[in-house]
């Protein structure tokens, strides 16, 4: 319950729908093709400016600014809605600010075709839109604190930010609805999209796998021979580079003097320092008892959820153990097994109705019966916590450890750095030997490869790779420790000797030879089965295995098909008894043939009529829209209506398979 009076999952949604937005918009945007031009401002804060085509906007009178702060917030939160890597952030970074410039372009658009939000259409979004069941509950403004409550609560913004993101997305929805507001879909062809998608159909198939035809490709030592000397240009680097490294490693253990020591006073000066970070906010500890209400009930099912917690209420004044009448009554999964339990809350963490209550109490007391969006609430405060700032005897072991880590940090960054200058005036090893350590020098490694002396050796190698043989000593963090190298010699990448690659030959002439062994066993076994009209006893001569779906639609997954989405959704346009053609699937062909086949009833497309109405609908509407939005970018792109900065970073290529 703690997590749904938190965040309220009806607001998660709206969020994504109304905030976040349109589905169709920022689709349409995302799949337009690029619209750089070479037109650039000189504004590192500035992604990009956008102006209406024509005098106003040369003129600078009717122009809008795509600011880098939201540029790299929306790119933040694709990388992380889509957990994408970090690295990839410069190249997101590139892709948000084309959505914001190709939104800024439609809001321009809206603008000359007059179709601006007023503070009055806001002002009836939200008491009839979504939000009204949050803000104007019964039809009665919450007021302004708690208006601003929600909004910090929910979106982390101001309200003017939020009325203004509500305004902006009210106003391309209309301009969305005006492009696209003629699409229409004849009955039938609902009927038809749905009798396709409502189809489903059971199969024998056959499957040829690419790990089985590895095996059946034993190429003679000529032909990897001839295949290693016609592809001299993929193996002229297959062995990478190489470096012989020498370096001095050590730990706090070896700093003279031995680990830097915290004092009393290096404690109270991090303290009168830091004293934010050990303020305890004000919190309560609550056990609750919630008797749900749905969403838009009728007055009776209100009334007869009402009078059951005033009757556990009674319960509990007269001595009943409220943890056992929540754990047997309430309606929240997520603390009725412990109680009502739900742990210390934050001030302003719940919903307006339940914080109040919650800190009104003192530790020992029972609510009344309250009343939340989510139904009606007992409460039971079993601790308080003032705010306070904590003493320093009590955090004293939280500050201590810091206080040794940058102090051994320091110290062993200064020892390095000295090592590092003796190494190069004196040598590795006589720098070394003068402080008691060893120097160590590596066999040759590669730049992924592992330095077995190092807890950690990625940053080691790392640098290692960026300097030239010889290079000065440096010195470099290894995880519990520090180390001081130097370069001692490269090889550089080179071919290899076949007789030595040769395995890994082997793999790649395989590799080479599948999908034409793919697709020549795929189509001999189409063939043998169309011939002796059974898949079966095809299979059965090629030696290839035949399975037996289950009977599936197309939102199916299908063992060594996957998705029936896919390539062998060929299976729902064959009649029963058909044999598809050969459907190649990567690292696998299927050819399969319809056992059953079960379309649905006109009850059930009558059931999904409407559904599936705007489901085609949304479809068409889409592709209306992309035409527009292409459309439209092209001509503001054409009339240099767009500059971007000169400062703004470049997206990296990506790898091979992103």
């Amino acid at each position: 319950m703690i997590r749904i009076l938190q965040q309220d999952n009806r607001i998660t949604k709206i969020l994504f729908a109304v905030i976040i937005g349109f589905a169709i918009i920022t689709m349409v945007i995302t799949l337009v093709p690029g619209v750089f031009d070479n037109s650039s401002v000189n504004d590192a804060n500035t992604f990009a400016v956008v102006r209406e085509p024509g005098l106003l906007g040369r003129l600078g009178i009717d122009s809008s600014s795509v600011r880098m702060t939201e540029v790299n917030q929306l790119a933040a939160r694709q990388l992380q809605q889509q957990r994408l890597p970090e690295f990839l952030l410069p190249y997101m970074s590139q892709r948000a600010g084309q959505i914001l410039v190709q939104r800024q372009i439609l809001k321009h658009e809206a603008d000359r075709l007059n179709l601006e939000v007023t503070d009055a259409d806001l002002r009836r979004e939200l008491e009839t839109g979504p939000f009204a069941q949050y803000l104007f509950p019964g039809g009665k403004y919450i007021g302004d604190d708690a208006y601003m409550n929600f909004v910090q609560n929910f979106f982390q913004v101001s309200r003017a930010d939020f009325e203004s993101q509500v305004k902006s997305d009210m106003e391309l929805q209309r301009l969305q609805a005006l492009i696209t507001g003629g699409v229409s879909v004849s009955d039938q062809a609902v009927r038809e999209a749905y009798r396709t998608q409502g189809t489903k159909v059971k199969f024998d198939y056959a499957v040829i796998s690419a790990d089985d035809l590895r095996k059946t490709i034993n190429p003679s030592d000529a032909d990897l021979e001839k295949f290693f000397k016609d592809n001299q240009a993929r193996y002229a680097t297959a062995i990478p580079e190489t470096r012989k490294i020498q370096y001095v490693s050590f730990d706090a253990s070896n700093l003279p003097g031995g680990k830097p020591q915290v004092s009393d006073a290096d404690i109270q000066a991090y303290y009168n320092q830091h004293q934010s970070q050990f303020q305890v906010k004000e919190q309560v500890k609550v056990r609750h008892i919630l008797i749900s209400v749905p969403n838009g009930a009728d007055s009776k099912t209100d009334a007869a959820a009402k009078a059951k917690a005033e009757d556990l209420l009674k319960q509990i004044k007269g001595g009943a153990n409220f943890a056992d009448l929540a754990t047997k009554n309430s309606d929240d999964p997520g603390s009725k097994t412990q109680g009502g339990e739900l742990g210390w809350l934050d001030r302003g963490r719940t919903v307006p109705e339940f914080d109040k209550v919650a800190f009104s109490l003192a530790p020992g007391q029972t609510s009344d019966v309250i009343k939340t969006q989510f139904g009606y609430h007992i409460l039971q405060v079993e601790e308080k916590k003032t705010a306070h700032l904590r003493p320093i005897a009590e955090v004293k072991s939280e500050i201590v450890p810091i206080l040794e880590q940058q102090r051994v940090g320091a110290a062993e960054q200064t020892y390095a750095s000295a090592l590092a200058a003796d190494a190069k005036k004196n040598g590795m090893e006589k720098a070394a030997a003068a402080r008691g350590l060893h120097a160590v020098t590596t066999d040759y490694v590669a730049k992924d490869g592992v330095v077995a002396g190092l807890a950690d050796s990625s940053a080691l190698l790392t640098q290692a790779f960026t300097v030239v043989k010889g290079a000065d000593p440096a010195s470099v963090s290894t995880g519990d420790g520090y180390a001081v190298f130097q370069v001692q010699d490269i090889k550089a990448a080179h071919a290899p000797n076949f007789a030595d690659y040769k395995p890994h030959i082997l793999d790649d002439y395989r590799e080479q030879q599948i999908p034409l062994l793919l697709n020549t066993q795929l189509n001999k076994l189409d063939d043998r089965a169309k011939v002796l009209n059974d898949l079966k006893k095809a299979a059965a001569e090629m030696k290839i295995p035949v399975k037996t779906s289950e009977m599936v639609g197309r939102d199916a997954q299908v063992p060594e098909i996957g998705s029936m989405s896919g390539p062998a959704a060929v299976a729902f346009t064959l009649n029963k008894g058909a044999v598809s053609g050969p459907v190649n699937l990567g690292r696998a062909g299927i050819v399969l043939t319809v056992t059953d086949k079960q379309e649905p009833t006109a009850e059930e497309i009558t059931k999904n009529f409407e559904q599936t109405r705007e489901q085609l609908l949304n479809d068409q509407r889409e592709q209306i829209f992309q035409v527009y939005v292409g459309n439209v970018t092209k001509k503001y792109e054409e009339a240099g209506a767009i500059r971007y900065s000169k400062k703004q970073p470049a997206a990296p290529s990506l790898p091979s398979g992103s």
